[in-house]
């Protein structure tokens, strides 16, 4: 593969450029949607940190704007599982794709005994249960339980899936895949209660997407958003099988729907460009100096699961030095929310709320100049804005642990 030479530093400030990184913002005001569209996926297991990580993108925003653009009349998020069966917000307009394309990515072996094992038509009988039992309702899990039962056999209510104080029923084995195949997405709390419904359908009048075409959007705009990429990073964010992705990488590049480009310097100690992708035609970087600095210049907060620091690579450039130990666990992204400084991660952050009132201790790895100390308070003033809180900053070790 040949093609133009990039540096790590004009890829990674194209990235925040279309990540809505840049600081200051850009001008002119983007909606949640859009937002999530340009993440092309929000992580959101932990609510406030999906919440956060939108509005920080946002101009004025705050976590109520989110619950809005999920919750309101014209919903332009949806909340269901997407990559690596993991809750996340989609945006609405693009969910056929997702559903399309997530359905297509093979799965691994399945970590229950073969006993417990459902058959290829149990999985089956069960997704379409879950679809009919949601389908214009808002059910608890265990409304839907009843139902799934009800609609199956009992066999789906056996006790079989180790969970963290005791047994799952074997119906909730396969609620990721049901959320991949647009059978079931999350609805609105009822009290505390978690409830789902059905997603709601397109109307755009377009045909519906082949498993083919969904996976190649999906790449495509994976590469949009994050390239330049190998195939490797893509299965690595989507839990696909490294061969599968590879072959699907393949099949875009005879079809001249990606091309490829070279990653000057790859990793720290080595000179050796990397091979790398990105759209066909979308071979655009920074190329002064003076630019690629001005569109990462500046200090960051990100919060938990943030799908910039998961999906973007190398890990050694973007975690440079201590941060590679101090804000991954084993590697893993997403674990510690990140303070950026200049585009890479340079501090941990935590945040303890009592009422409305904030602490949000900031443990700076490397020293910060005045200029930086100034936009650190205003981007915890900024936190405490989303979250609708008054936030307070300290700066000191971080003494929490990873998910904490």
């Amino acid at each position: 593969m040949t093609g133009a030479v990039v540096s790590w530093s004009a890829a990674n400030a194209r990235r925040m450029e279309r990540q809505f990184l840049r600081t200051p913002a850009k001008p002119g005001q983007a909606g949640a949607g859009e937002v999530v569209d340009a993440m092309l996926a929000a992580q959101a297991q932990v609510m406030s940190a999906a919440e956060l990580s939108v509005g920080l993108r946002m101009d004025g925003a705050n976590r109520q704007d989110v619950r809005d653009a999920l919750w309101g009349d014209e919903p332009s998020l949806v909340k269901t599982y997407g990559p690596r069966g993991t809750i996340h917000l989609l945006p609405t307009a693009q969910l056929p794709m997702w559903t399309a394309a997530l359905s297509a990515i093979p799965g691994g072996a399945s970590p229950f005994k073969a006993g417990d094992r459902l058959t290829p038509a149990q999985t089956e009988e069960i997704v379409s249960a879950i679809g009919e039992a949601l389908d214009g309702a808002q059910l608890t899990i265990d409304e839907l339980g009843d139902e799934v039962v009800a609609r199956t056999g009992p066999w789906a209510g056996d006790l079989v899936m180790p969970a963290f104080q005791g047994m799952w029923p074997r119906w909730r084995s396969v609620m990721h895949l049901a959320g991949h195949r647009g059978a079931l997405c999350f609805a609105p709390n009822r009290g505390r209660k978690v409830t789902y419904t059905r997603p709601p359908t397109s109307d755009s009048g377009e045909p519906e997407l082949s498993a083919e075409e969904a996976t190649a959007r999906l790449v495509r705009r994976f590469l949009y958003a994050y390239g330049p990429a190998t195939p490797a990073q893509f299965a690595k964010w989507a839990a696909a099988p490294g061969g599968w992705a590879k072959d699907v990488f393949g099949g875009l590049a005879a079809a001249g729907e990606i091309e490829g480009v070279e990653m000057g310097g790859g990793p720290p100690m080595s000179s050796a460009p990397a091979s790398a992708w990105v759209v066909a035609g979308d071979a655009e970087f920074p190329r002064e100096p003076g630019e690629t600095e001005e569109l990462v210049r500046g200090v960051r907060l990100l919060p938990y699961f943030d799908a910039y620091v998961i999906a973007s690579h190398p890990r050694e450039r973007l975690f440079p030095g201590r941060a590679y130990e101090r804000a991954l666990a084993g590697g893993q992204a997403g674990n510690f929310p990140v303070m950026l400084v200049d585009g890479v991660v340079a501090g941990v952050w935590h945040q303890r709320r009592s009422g409305r009132r904030l602490t949000v201790t900031v443990e700076p790895l490397g020293a910060l100049n005045a200029a930086q100390e100034r936009e650190l308070a205003g981007q915890v003033e900024r936190v405490g804005e989303v979250l609708e809180g008054a936030a307070e900053l300290v700066v000191g070790e971080v003494t929490v642990g990873a998910h904490a």
